[in-house]
């Protein structure tokens, strides 16, 4: 008995379906991109900190935030259970805010963006994938979310 709670995520499905569904396919692929982005990023702010700060403070802070957005997104979306799968909602939302505004802001107040960051102008220094990312992440989610994972689960064992 111990051992079956052991491998029971939240809503009784087993821990491993769970977490297979996170580790193939198009979760896979997504999982991979937000890495990607969460290293670029990353590796980006950084040096742009490191070695630009003055010239666009708000710009490269804005680029750090970023890079942590995409770090918290990484890691919860290959996390499974129901606590990760809400930290992935947030980081993706706050993504999506970020690009969002984030664009807005460069478009409309190109003075306080005068070097770009990941977010900037919608992402277009990164074939806008920074705006369709979230977009993706958020409609990856809803189809694996705990409810409904756990009852097609139980719908499929009887």
């Amino acid at each position: 008995m111990k051992d079956q709670q052991s491998r029971t995520a939240a809503g009784g499905a087993p821990a491993e379906s769970v977490r297979n569904t996170r580790n193939t396919g198009p979760g896979r692929l997504l999982i991979a991109v937000y890495g990607v982005f969460a290293i670029s990023a990353t590796a980006r702010a950084g040096y742009q900190i490191l070695t630009k700060f003055s010239e666009a403070p708000v710009a490269y802070l804005l680029s750090a935030f970023a890079a942590l957005v995409y770090v918290v997104a990484t890691v919860s979306l290959a996390k499974a259970g129901t606590t990760w799968f809400k930290v992935s909602v947030a980081a993706v939302l706050v993504e999506l805010a970020g690009v969002l505004v984030v664009g807005a802001l460069s478009v409309f107040d190109s003075v306080q963006f005068p070097h770009e960051t990941v977010w900037s102008l919608f992402g277009r220094g990164y074939g806008f994938i920074p705006l369709l990312l979230p977009v993706l992440g958020l409609v990856w989610l809803y189809r694996r979310r705990p409810s409904r994972t756990a009852a097609a689960q139980a719908k499929a064992r009887q």
